[in-house]
């Protein structure tokens, strides 16, 4: 059969994966910050970005021939990548389970959202911020929450040692400092 006329395959649906860090209970751990973000991704989508081609699509097909129409085909396949983003942000905010850090300001103990100064067996410094599996940045220096190296330093307090598990072995990590942001001021 002549490819020109089997349907469009979108096997890269990614509804149809797991998510990347999703854990067992299906959990969404996101800052107010990362929340926030998404919802913004969303709603541009929504009413903005989606729209856009909506009327790009519907004056390429009043154009006459679809088959050869570059700005008809390009489109629908847009409408399909933001049509597959708006189901996947969906979903996920669905599960987000907001956690705000700013409430564990001059805490000594690792949870959500902290930034963790640690040291490794070769004397190596890093920082990291523990943060969502949708807001994590690794340029960035941050890590999602369900990563070896948070699963490790999650719970432990300054000056603790920490077995982290890798490929080539296990690793001990020592706490160094850990800080949280700060509950911005009220206006008032």
């Amino acid at each position: 059969m002549n490819k020109a006329f089997t349907k469009e395959d979108d096997s890269d649906n990614e509804d149809e994966f797991p998510i990347a860090g999703q854990v067992e209970s299906g959990k969404n751990y996101i800052t107010p910050q990362g929340y926030n973000r998404l919802r913004t991704e969303l709603l541009d989508l929504i009413d903005k970005e989606r729209p856009k081609i909506v009327d790009i699509v519907h004056w390429a097909a009043s154009n006459g021939d679809r088959s050869e129409n570059g700005d008809y085909l390009y489109g629908k396949k847009r409408l399909r990548e933001i049509d597959r983003r708006i189901r996947f942000l969906t979903n996920r905010l669905e599960v987000a389970v907001i956690t705000d850090p700013t409430v564990h300001h001059g805490n000594d103990q690792v949870f959500f959202g902290a930034t963790v100064t640690y040291i490794d067996d070769a004397s190596l410094e890093r920082t990291v911020t523990i943060l969502g599996v949708d807001e994590a940045v690794s340029a960035l220096g941050q890590i999602s929450w369900v990563s070896p190296v948070a699963s490790a330093l999650l719970k432990a307090r300054i000056g603790d040692e920490v077995v982290l598990l890798t490929p080539q072995g296990t690793q001990l990590l020592e706490v160094l400092k850990i800080d949280y942001p700060s509950a911005a001021p009220a206006n008032g």
